[in-house]
């Protein structure tokens, strides 16, 4: 079970957010974290609260908040299926970055682990440098689904 399947969608955003703001900084301020988010200081204080009784991050009222080891594994599973989805949606699939974004976001809660582990292998294979059979087919569908949807459009 990863870390990060016991925890609500919303914990998932926030170990997110910590994990690229401490990437950045070193650590990250409740409002830095607010910030990000878009969200309000009690919400923030609410969820590092719950993710400090889980070990997941280093945490007291009005200090930097750091991730735990385990805070680390779990926020690099998120990120990991965020990055992947993003991917495959802009790089694969053409779409708009910032609807990709949003349906990522969204997404990387939502596939169970089995389809977004298949999910991510697909990604691979086919964003892999080497496999110049899958640059083809990514090109090529491109191709199709142009073909296709001006057709449709007719």
């Amino acid at each position: 079970m990863k870390p990060s399947s016991v925890l609500s969608d919303s914990l998932e955003d926030y170990l997110e957010a910590i994990f690229h703001i401490e990437k950045a900084k070193q650590a990250a301020r409740a409002k830095d974290i607010a910030r990000r988010m878009n969200v309000k200081s009690p919400s923030v204080t609410g969820a590092l609260q719950a993710l400090a009784r889980r070990n997941l991050i280093n945490y007291s009222p009005y200090d930097l908040v750091t991730l735990t080891e385990k805070g680390r594994e779990a926020a690099r599973d998120v990120v990991r299926r965020h990055t992947v989805l993003l991917r495959f949606f802009i790089d694969i699939l053409d779409a708009d970055p910032k609807e990709a974004e949003k349906v990522a976001c969204r997404m990387e809660h939502a596939l169970p682990s089995g389809i977004m582990e298949r999910l991510i292998g697909f990604v691979e294979y086919l964003s892999s440098g080497g496999e110049k059979e899958g640059q083809d087919l990514i090109e090529e569908f491109k191709e199709y689904y142009d073909r296709v949807s001006r057709t449709a459009d007719d």
